[in-house]
């Protein structure tokens, strides 16, 4: 793989942002919304497909890269950020919600990580945006997240984002997690994942955590959130005031949403 050797620097807490430094010539590309800001002489340019499916492989090999984009619910277009000045310039993405970015070497990671299909952020061109599909039919019908994941190939760097407190678990051989299928970011390819049914019915039914967790069984690497994303819209919903409903906290903002809707 012909991977551009970028660095980087991450900013924030909670909220966080990554700069990303390049020199002349080098690229980055990235999903469509996560640009922050960037310095001039940066040339900014969309492209149909992953990064790597661009270059070669014809017409029929850019649809081919744009469709399995398009079955992970992400864009047909990435957007990709070229250096065309003489010194070094910066460009910066910033995190959909809050949480972390998880720089991926992936030199370092064999190669290849699976994540989440709303996770990957921005990567060096030459990285190849891509989806893996689960080995068993079940992991995806009854895992909640989809059985169809995003896969990062290449040797350059890749940053991941991840909802509120990321922990990483080293797993040996045979030794296995088992997580709510949410709380998973990305593992290496080495590690098997499967779905287990709740074997306690009163557990499934008041226990508040679903019917199904996640597997994982190693070697390899494991990265969780505490915060997913679905879980974060989930309580915002729930706490939203609704139409018909009686006074409370939320009753001076609805006010002033119905003010802007003509009510």
């Amino acid at each position: 793989m012909n991977n551009h050797e970028i660095d980087y620097k991450i900013y924030g807490d909670d909220m966080q942002f990554v700069e990303v430094e390049l020199d002349p010539q080098e690229t980055v590309i990235a999903e469509a919304g996560s640009f922050m800001m960037m310095e001039d002489e940066i040339h900014m340019e969309t492209i149909f497909g992953d990064g790597p499916g661009t270059s070669g492989g014809g017409l029929m090999g850019k649809f081919f890269s744009a469709g399995k984009r398009v079955i992970t619910g992400e864009s047909l277009f990435m957007t990709a950020f070229t250096n065309q000045g003489h010194g070094k310039k910066h460009v910066s993405f910033a995190s959909p919600y809050p949480g972390k970015i998880i720089p991926m070497d992936l030199s370092e990671l064999g190669g290849k990580i699976i994540c989440q299909k709303d996770a990957f952020l921005a990567a060096a061109k030459g990285v190849s945006v891509g989806i893996e599909f689960q080995r068993k039919i079940g992991a995806g019908f009854f895992g909640g997240e989809g059985f169809i994941m995003q896969k990062l190939e290449g040797d350059g760097l890749a940053f991941v984002h991840a909802g509120g407190t990321i922990t990483k678990k080293e797993l040996l051989p045979g030794q296995t997690l088992r997580v709510d299928t949410g709380c998973l970011v990305a593992m290496t390819s080495g590690v098997e994942y499967n779905i287990e049914m709740v074997k306690g019915v009163k557990t499934a039914l008041f226990g508040g955590e679903g019917l199904f967790f996640a597997t994982l069984r190693g070697p390899g690497s494991v990265w969780i959130q505490s915060l997913p994303f679905s879980r974060l819209a989930s309580r915002v919903f729930a706490a939203a005031p609704h139409r018909g409903g009686g006074k409370d906290e939320g009753s001076i903002a609805r006010g002033i949403f119905d003010m802007f809707n003509g009510d």
